[in-house]
């Protein structure tokens, strides 16, 4: 029996790819560095900034931080709130709060910045714990999930993780916990992305985390899993 949920941030309960497309075109004009495609700035969306630079870039870890500094600074400045909510999430959070399901939310996104996003947008009327990544990079997504299993103080059978990219699932899959995969986000677009990643159910829509979940009129009426 699921308890306990989960979310993702980026690419699962918001759309947020308006401001860290422009953040990351600031970065990059700031920076000098060189042009990337559209395909390559969506890839900024779910990993730590650090890690994008690093990929693209050939960075240091050194010259990483330093760009994502830039990065986070205008993100905080001028785009942390270009976001959008997903249809029928907050239709999902609600049910599930109803039925007694805890919710929380596990993110990359440095955690000061989640928090105030989260909050603005109300999700902390649904979920407790809430955490995000540190300023370093040092926190995977493995314990930043597993900081709200443990503040919840939930069986880790009895949870499950949404998120929308392989970084989700990887986080899942090495924490031990259920995980179900967002096609409407930013990163998995069919069951071809998921191999090599275990996962109960992939959802195109929140409703269809519902129909996963096995809620019928308001009840989580048995567990599939």
């Amino acid at each position: 029996m699921i308890k306990n949920v989960i979310f993702d941030l980026d690419g699962t309960l918001l759309d947020t790819s308006e401001g860290i497309l422009l953040s990351v075109e600031h970065t990059v004009k700031a920076l000098k560095y060189g042009e990337l495609t559209l395909e390559q700035k969506l890839s900024f969306i779910g990993p730590p900034v650090q890690v994008s630079l690093k990929r693209l870039y050939g960075l240091s870890d050194e010259e990483a931080q330093r760009g994502a500094g830039v990065f986070r600074e205008f993100y905080k400045e001028k785009a942390l709130l270009k976001a959008k909510p997903y249809e029928g999430i907050y239709d999902l959070c609600g049910t599930l709060k109803d039925m007694g399901v805890r919710m929380a939310v596990a993110t990359y996104k440095r955690e000061d910045y989640a928090l105030k996003l989260l909050k603005y947008y109300d999700f902390d009327k649904y979920c407790d714990p809430m955490h995000g990544a540190d300023n370093n990079n040092v926190l995977k997504k493995e314990d930043i999930v597993m900081m709200c299993v443990n503040e919840m103080g939930a069986k880790k059978e009895e949870c499950v993780l949404v998120g929308d990219t392989d970084n989700d699932a990887k986080g899942a899959m090495e924490a031990g916990i259920p995980f179900i995969a967002v096609t409407y986000g930013f990163g998995f677009r069919g069951q071809d992305d998921l191999k090599g990643f275990p996962y109960i159910g992939i959802a195109a829509s929140p409703v269809d985390v519902s129909d996963l979940l096995n809620i019928k009129d308001g009840q989580q009426v048995y567990n599939a899993f």
